[in-house]
């Protein structure tokens, strides 16, 4: 099966910025929450990095995160291949190492293709996330975005995911 076939799926889900108290039937999350509800957790607002699940690596959410709420409309979507990506916390020294290496290519104003390309960097260090079967994550958003109330999801704190872009990322040294 062609790596776009598989894909498939997840197109029908569109991110969005910021924190969402529900998904809406058009998926409307960011892609932490997104990936999330893709590694089988039920789904949860994610305000910081520290509200995912351990398996997922906190250097690589912060930076997804970053991403999300960073770029526009039309961007953010190119986050979607990331989706599965994103649980594989590894070791203290590996997600150290992973924070050096986002720290040491992140100048402040690189393009957004280039920001893509540090995240799929710091994703080739150390574990690798378990491929989720495309039948099983088709499953997972599919039941994430049935089990919606709206059409569109529901933004939390909005506000505090504008502040968070001004201030720009936050390292951890």
């Amino acid at each position: 099966m062609a790596a776009m076939d598989s894909f498939d799926h997840i197109l029908n889900w569109t991110l969005k910025q910021g924190s969402h108290v529900f998904p809406g039937k058009d998926g409307g999350t960011c892609i932490n929450e997104a990936a999330v509800v893709v590694a089988g957790f039920p789904y949860r607002p994610v305000r910081t990095v520290d509200d995912m699940p351990g398996c997922f690596s906190h250097p690589i959410c912060r930076l997804a995160m970053q991403l999300n709420d960073e770029a526009t409309d039309e961007e953010r979507q190119f986050l979607l291949p990331f989706v599965t990506r994103l649980a594989c916390a590894d070791t203290a020294e590996v997600e150290r190492r992973r924070q050096a290496y986002i720290n040491s290519v992140m100048p402040y104003r690189i393009s957004f293709q280039d920001r893509l390309d540090v995240l799929d960097g710091a994703l080739a260090i150390g574990r690798q996330a378990d491929l989720f079967p495309s039948e099983a994550v088709r499953t997972r958003l599919e039941a994430a975005q049935q089990g919606a109330n709206t059409a569109t999801s529901v933004a939390d704190y909005a506000v505090f995911s504008q502040v968070k872009t001004w201030f720009g990322p936050f390292h951890l040294d």
